[in-house]
């Protein structure tokens, strides 16, 4: 994991501690968590809308179109 050990995780993980302080983790543990969900359900639907392109476009012009 980018080479990081256990001693440097918790290094870093006392460093958050105490410059944010334990009041506020929750907040930003769940504004974290709401924008990685919100990341992966946008990735979801731009994959949804490039299928839906790619079928369009397979498919060529509809007989409406002059």
């Amino acid at each position: 994991m980018f080479g990081l050990g256990m001693p440097e995780l918790l290094i870093i993980l006392l460093i958050i501690l105490i410059v944010f302080g334990a009041d506020k983790l929750p907040k930003i543990g769940e504004g974290l968590g709401k924008g990685i969900r919100n990341f992966k359900k946008s990735i979801k639907e731009g994959e949804k809308a490039e299928g839906d392109d790619s079928h369009d476009q397979k498919t060529g012009p509809s007989s409406d179109h002059k």
